[in-house]
Protein backbone atom coordinates (compact mmCIF):
# COMPACT_ATOMS: atom_id res chain seq x y z
CA UNK A 1 0.00 0.00 0.00
CA UNK A 2 1.22 3.52 -0.77
CA UNK A 3 2.42 6.02 1.84
CA UNK A 4 1.51 8.86 -0.49
CA UNK A 5 -1.20 11.26 0.69
CA UNK A 6 -4.60 11.22 -0.95
CA UNK A 7 -6.48 14.22 -2.30
CA UNK A 8 -10.23 14.38 -2.73
CA UNK A 9 -10.87 15.97 -6.10
CA UNK A 10 -14.64 16.39 -6.47
CA UNK A 11 -15.27 13.00 -4.85
CA UNK A 12 -12.49 11.17 -6.68
CA UNK A 13 -9.42 10.10 -4.76
CA UNK A 14 -6.07 11.10 -6.27
CA UNK A 15 -2.73 9.94 -4.97
CA UNK A 16 -0.14 12.67 -4.43
CA UNK A 17 3.23 11.31 -5.44
CA UNK A 18 6.35 13.34 -4.65
CA UNK A 19 9.33 11.79 -6.38
CA UNK A 20 12.70 12.51 -7.86
CA UNK A 21 13.30 12.76 -11.57
CA UNK A 22 15.21 9.47 -11.45
CA UNK A 23 12.39 7.76 -9.52
CA UNK A 24 9.54 8.66 -11.87
CA UNK A 25 10.20 8.81 -15.61
CA UNK A 26 7.22 11.16 -16.07
CA UNK A 27 9.22 13.77 -14.14
CA UNK A 28 12.32 13.58 -16.33
CA UNK A 29 11.14 16.46 -18.51
CA UNK A 30 8.36 17.86 -16.31
CA UNK A 31 8.05 19.53 -12.94
CA UNK A 32 4.77 17.71 -12.36
CA UNK A 33 1.96 15.79 -14.01
CA UNK A 34 -1.67 14.86 -13.54
CA UNK A 35 -2.64 11.38 -14.68
CA UNK A 36 -6.41 11.61 -14.79
CA UNK A 37 -6.74 7.90 -15.65
CA UNK A 38 -4.52 6.48 -12.89
CA UNK A 39 -5.67 9.27 -10.54
CA UNK A 40 -2.14 10.34 -9.64
CA UNK A 41 -0.72 13.82 -9.22
CA UNK A 42 3.06 13.67 -9.42
CA UNK A 43 5.42 16.48 -8.49
CA UNK A 44 9.19 16.66 -8.63
CA UNK A 45 10.73 16.72 -5.19
CA UNK A 46 14.46 16.65 -5.88
CA UNK A 47 15.37 20.14 -7.01
CA UNK A 48 18.71 21.14 -5.59
CA UNK A 49 21.73 22.71 -7.25
CA UNK A 50 19.79 22.75 -10.54
CA UNK A 51 17.42 25.35 -9.07
CA UNK A 52 19.57 28.42 -8.61
CA UNK A 53 16.95 30.90 -7.36
CA UNK A 54 17.23 30.08 -3.65
CA UNK A 55 15.22 28.11 -1.13
CA UNK A 56 12.35 30.60 -0.70
CA UNK A 57 11.74 30.82 -4.43
CA UNK A 58 12.04 27.04 -4.70
CA UNK A 59 9.30 26.58 -2.10
CA UNK A 60 7.05 29.06 -3.92
CA UNK A 61 7.75 27.29 -7.23
CA UNK A 62 6.97 23.82 -5.82
CA UNK A 63 3.65 25.07 -4.45
CA UNK A 64 2.77 26.62 -7.79
CA UNK A 65 3.54 23.33 -9.57
CA UNK A 66 1.37 21.42 -7.10
CA UNK A 67 -1.51 23.91 -7.55
CA UNK A 68 -1.11 23.60 -11.32
CA UNK A 69 -1.47 19.82 -11.25
CA UNK A 70 -4.39 19.93 -8.80
CA UNK A 71 -6.19 22.37 -11.11
CA UNK A 72 -5.70 19.91 -13.99
CA UNK A 73 -7.41 17.26 -11.83
CA UNK A 74 -10.32 19.54 -10.91
CA UNK A 75 -10.93 20.40 -14.55
CA UNK A 76 -10.77 16.75 -15.64
CA UNK A 77 -13.08 15.62 -12.84
CA UNK A 78 -15.50 18.43 -13.74
CA UNK A 79 -15.79 17.03 -17.25
CA UNK A 80 -13.84 19.95 -18.69
CA UNK A 81 -11.33 17.73 -20.45
CA UNK A 82 -10.42 20.26 -23.15
CA UNK A 83 -9.84 23.01 -20.59
CA UNK A 84 -7.92 20.53 -18.45
CA UNK A 85 -5.43 20.21 -21.28
CA UNK A 86 -5.08 23.97 -21.75
CA UNK A 87 -1.70 24.67 -20.14
CA UNK A 88 -2.10 28.44 -20.43
CA UNK A 89 -5.45 28.40 -18.59
CA UNK A 90 -4.24 25.97 -15.94
CA UNK A 91 -1.05 27.94 -15.35
CA UNK A 92 -2.98 31.22 -15.11
CA UNK A 93 -5.26 29.70 -12.46
CA UNK A 94 -2.30 28.26 -10.54
CA UNK A 95 -0.55 31.64 -10.45
CA UNK A 96 -3.65 33.72 -9.71
CA UNK A 97 -5.38 31.42 -7.21
CA UNK A 98 -3.53 32.71 -4.10
CA UNK A 99 -4.50 36.27 -5.06
CA UNK A 100 -8.10 35.21 -5.66
CA UNK A 101 -8.22 33.39 -2.30
CA UNK A 102 -6.89 36.47 -0.50
CA UNK A 103 -9.51 38.68 -2.15
CA UNK A 104 -12.29 36.23 -1.21
CA UNK A 105 -11.05 36.08 2.38
CA UNK A 106 -10.83 39.88 2.63
CA UNK A 107 -14.54 40.25 1.89
CA UNK A 108 -15.61 37.12 3.81
CA UNK A 109 -16.65 35.30 0.63
CA UNK A 110 -15.19 31.99 1.80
Amino acid sequence: MSDNPKLNILGTEYELKRAGQKDDTRLEDNDGYCDEYAKIIGVCDDYNENFSQGTRKLDVFKKKVLRHEIIHAFLFESGLTEQGQDEELVDWLAVQFPKMLKAFQEVDAI
